[in-house]
């Protein structure tokens, strides 16, 4: 925990090694979960301060990134704005393998699968639950995972 907010004006309390400040609403610590209203000493950002809402793809986007997809087998989910594709390897371990390598690269990208796994088959769905639909994050990791499932 950071000198500044053991320092904090506000009411400093105690849980084993973490301490917490009382405020009014919660901002996570790796250290200690801090609550507040607007804390200089807290290193997490305002809302105001956040990156941009992620949007949905465009039409003349969808035209332009989803045919290349379409031709390695994604298919757009019916009834739903995402798009799907199963993978079938050798064995469980090649598909472990598969879904360790994608998870990495989905951390990175700070963006999820939603994924099925039943021995050597692994079913994967993308769509950015931030815009209710498809978007650039979800053409990027489609991509990516094309790519490594060649491997």
């Amino acid at each position: 925990m950071t000198q500044s907010i053991l320092h904090h004006p506000y009411k400093r309390r105690t849980f084993g090694a973490a301490h917490v400040l009382i405020q009014s609403s919660w901002c996570h610590s790796t250290v200690a979960f801090v609550q507040r209203k607007s804390c200089a000493a807290c290193a997490h950002k305002n809302t105001a301060n956040m990156a941009p809402k992620i949007q949905r793809l465009p039409e003349g986007e969808r035209a332009h990134h989803l045919p290349p997809l379409h031709s390695t087998q994604w298919v757009v989910v019916a009834g739903r704005d995402a798009i799907y594709k199963e993978f079938v390897f050798k064995d469980f371990n090649q598909a472990f393998g598969f879904m360790s390598r994608v998870a990495l690269q989905a951390e990175k990208m700070d963006h999820h699968p939603e994924w099925f796994n039943v021995y050597n088959k692994v079913q994967i769905t993308l769509s950015t639950h931030e815009c209710g639909g498809l978007s650039q994050l979800d053409i990027t990791l489609a991509t990516f995972i094309d790519q490594i499932s060649l491997m």
